[in-house]
Formats: structure tokens, C-alpha cells, sequence
């Protein structure tokens, strides 16, 4: 008997600490969606770069050609 008072004595949680890690699991993903928002926000950035540089370069091998310079 002494036993099963034990176990449920030790089985019972603080209401307030079930709402302090429900926040902080809340607070958790709301940073994770910040991150994966920076992290797609970058990936348009370097993809913006790359057609960039690919307009660059395609423009320097245009003058190049018409300078006759081999371009390697």
C-alpha cells in the first residue's frame, strides 16, 4: 500500500511546470521557423548571386570574342 502512495505521489507533476515546458517548446519552434526562414531567405540570395555572376561571365566571353582574347 505504502508502495502505490509512493508511485503516485512521484507521478504527479506541477501544472506549472508543464505550462513553463509547453512555452518553452513553443519558444523552441518559433525560433526553428526563424532559422529555416533565414536559411531559405539565403538560399534566394546566393541564387540571385550565381545568375548574377552567370550574366557576368557570359558578357566577359561575349567581349572577349569580339577582342579576339581566348578565354579559357
Amino acid at each position: 500500500m505504502l508502495a502505490v502512495v509512493l508511485v503516485a505521489v512521484a507521478g504527479c507533476r506541477s501544472p506549472m511546470a508543464d505550462a513553463n515546458m509547453v512555452e518553452q517548446m513553443r519558444q523552441l519552434g518559433d525560433e526553428l521557423n526563424g532559422a529555416r526562414q533565414d536559411a531559405a531567405a539565403m538560399h534566394d540570395q546566393l541564387d540571385s548571386l550565381r545568375v548574377v555572376v552567370a550574366k557576368q561571365d557570359t558578357l566577359l566571353r561575349t567581349l572577349a570574342g569580339m577582342a579576339n582574347v581566348p578565354v579559357k
